[in-house]
């Protein structure tokens, strides 16, 4: 301990509960007396600990002489414990705080004087301590409370990155970023907040529904709050009294309440406000320093007689070390005070049973529970999932028909947070069946053989690039589902008018998608595998098939022999017929298609045959049915042979 805090604070004895206790030592006790006063307070607590241990029953001034040596020596956690067993034995008086109170009051002026001399323009030690209790605030927020009010979300409203604030909190400033995840908006999204913010439906609809009590009275503070600026006071007080009514343990709605009371010289009133959050929440720091403060400006309570003594000493910022002082005495009333008991802060609201009901949580569209929740901006919630499929066919919110265009160039399809925690923490069993369901359907869109999607456009050949340009709602559909599924695969098939689509065509992965503002899409594919239709199907608007993959049979011996010396013929004729393009042409060619492939060392290695066939076939004049019967031959030299026969045709029929 300090020498200035040894001298300042004078050595006050408490009295003992029962001087002739047995087992206690008077010349004992007087040795710790003496040692408070040469400043040795490690040593005063020590036997002032073997002295308690020697007693039958705790002595409360005992307690208190300890406690006060172990303040005295800096030993401030151990010094409570000891104020709140005498506490507990009878309730404090300000005037037994007075060692604690001096001591705290010391150590917080040398720390506001060291931060002087270090930091220039630092926060107080006050609003450092109202700081770490707006940390605590936020840590004890529950999910229908707002992150920047701290209050019940009023007029929910759903940002594009999925977190929900007060609309009106949101509408102070709309270029800044989010409270929650710091995202900070980009022009689309400052564009689509710029139009409007619209409310969330399905969450203000729940909050009114599960807390229409504090919904109203939230809704009356915010009306106070509006008369309070316009310095409406009488009128704004009438509406604080409604809504405590309504709802009188929310610390928040007390706190300003006391404030206008303290504004309007009601300091009575203002006390009694702030008493009652000092015991809904003891702990609460802000309830207790405000508390003194409305105190010391009324001169109405005279148990802060002694904040009044020490403010002649102290700095005014200092008296925040008198909460904790206050937080002893309100978390320890005597009988007369505690007949009137109030629940305390618990941090977390409570929804009754029977309010709780899935159908609340219902997606308009596929009439089942959300998966996946996204809210529009025009504040409308669905399924990502069903959303996406609207928007394929219209760029229109399908409830109130609103334009989304802006929302949809954004592809800003953020899950709404506050909708999928309620769905965990409420319907957790519905959910996870829910969940069930979606995957099974995407592993049902995943099997490749049984339901492969095919798309009905242009002939596709293996190891060939096939750029695709999707604005068919079905279509986007197809190519998004495959990106989800993982497979980044689908069937390509020419037309047919008998049966919908060939019964041959050529497998594509998907290598790139670029979408664009109004949701069409260029996706670069590449063929990877031929396939023949066992049967035809549809699905969601677009073909499907039941597919058998096809492969080359294999020759050996004498056939092997005659194979090479085919293919390395046909290869010669078709790089001569190549080359003796015209430059322009060839630049075509190779701009789509690439380069022509190198000769396969060996022409069996791939089940698809070599490559330079399929590029060959892509790139000659053929029509798609001539194509496609190639395309179905599972031997290589029946293809091979095909080829030779149109290279030789078209180089008879191109002009000299």
């Amino acid at each position: 301990m300090d020498a200035g805090i040894q001298n300042h604070t004078e050595h006050y004895v408490h009295d003992l509960s029962n001087p002739t206790a047995p087992g206690l030592c008077v010349e004992m006790l007087g040795v710790a007396d003496e040692a408070c006063r040469a400043g040795d307070f490690d040593l005063a607590a020590e036997i002032y600990t073997s002295q308690l241990a020697e007693l039958e029953h705790t002595d409360r001034g005992l307690c208190l002489r300890k406690a006060d040596a172990l303040a005295r020596g800096g030993r401030i956690a151990d010094a409570l414990d000891s104020y709140c067993i005498a506490a507990n034995l009878q309730a404090l008086r300000p005037d037994e705080l007075q060692i604690l109170v001096e001591v705290i009051a010391h150590r917080i002026r040398t720390k506001e004087q060291s931060d002087r001399k270090t930091i220039s323009g630092g926060s107080t030690s006050e609003s450092r301590c109202f700081e770490s209790d707006e940390l605590d605030d936020e840590q004890n927020l529950d999910l229908f409370s707002c992150r920047v009010c701290k209050c019940l979300l009023t007029e929910p409203t759903s940002l594009v990155c999925g977190h929900t604030f007060c609309k009106r909190c949101l509408e102070d400033d709309l270029t800044k970023e989010c409270r929650s995840c710091r995202l900070k908006p980009n022009k689309s999204h400052r564009e689509i907040s710029l139009c409007g913010l619209r409310v969330n439906v399905i969450a203000s609809g729940l909050i009114e529904k599960w807390f229409s009590s504090e919904s109203k009275a939230r809704r009356y503070w915010l009306e106070g709050e509006g008369l309070w600026k316009k310095q409406d006071v009488s009128n704004a007080i009438l509406k604080f009294n409604k809504a405590i009514e309504l709802e009188p343990c929310i610390c928040r709605l007390l706190a300003r309440r006391a404030e206008l009371l303290m504004e309007m010289k009601n300091f009575g009133q203002a006390i009694k406000d702030w008493d009652t959050m000092c015991r809904l929440r003891p702990q609460w720091p802000k309830a207790h320093y405000i508390k003194a403060t409305a105190s010391m400006a009324g001169c109405t309570n005279s148990s802060l007689s002694l904040s009044l003594s020490l403010s002649l000493s102290l700095s005014l910022s200092l008296c925040f070390c008198l909460s904790l002082c206050f937080c002893l005495l309100a978390s320890f009333p005597d009988k007369a005070s505690s007949c009137k008991t109030l629940p305390t802060f618990s941090g977390e609201r409570q929804v009754q049973s029977q309010l709780l009901d899935s159908a609340d949580f219902e997606c308009s569209l596929c009439m089942r529970l959300f998966y996946e929740p996204v809210t529009t901006p025009c504040g409308h919630t669905f399924c990502l999932k069903c959303l996406e499929r609207c928007l394929d066919h219209n760029p229109n919110c399908p409830l109130c028909k609103e334009n989304l265009s802006e929302y949809l160039a954004t592809r800003a399809y953020n899950k709404t947070l506050l909708i999928e925690k309620l769905l965990q923490r409420f319907f957790c069993d519905e959910l996870a069946e829910r969940r069930k369901v979606h995957e099974e359907e995407m592993k049902e869109l995943s099997n490749l053989n049984q339901e492969v999607p095919i798309f009905v456009c242009t002939m596709a050949f293996p190891t060939v690039p096939c750029p695709l340009h999707v604005f068919e709602p079905r279509y986007r559909l197809m190519i998004r589902r495959s990106m989800e599924t993982g497979t980044k695969q689908f069937g390509m098939c020419i037309a047919d008018e008998l049966k919908g689509f060939a019964d041959h065509g050529c497998m594509l992965e998907v290598r790139d998608v670029k979408f664009f503002p109004d949701g069409r899409s260029v996706v670069d594919t590449i063929g990877i595998a031929r396939f023949r239709v066992v049967t035809h199907g549809q699905r969601d608007g677009y073909h499907t098939a039941k597919i058998e993959y096809l492969e080359d049979k294999k020759v050996e011996g004498e056939d092997l022999t005659e194979l090479l010396k085919l293919h390395d013929s046909v290869y010669d004729q078709a790089l001569g017929w190549f080359t003796s393009l015209k430059d322009d042409m060839k630049n075509q060619i190779i701009s789509h298609f690439g380069q022509l492939p190198v000769k396969d060392p060996d022409p069996q290695d791939n089940p698809n045959g070599p490559a330079w066939c399929w590029w060959l076939l892509a790139v000659l004049p053929l029509e798609n049915k001539a194509q496609l019967t190639i395309l179905a031959l599972n031997a290589l030299k029946d293809r091979l042979i095909a080829i030779r026969r149109v290279l030789i045709f078209v180089t008879r029929k191109r002009p000299r």
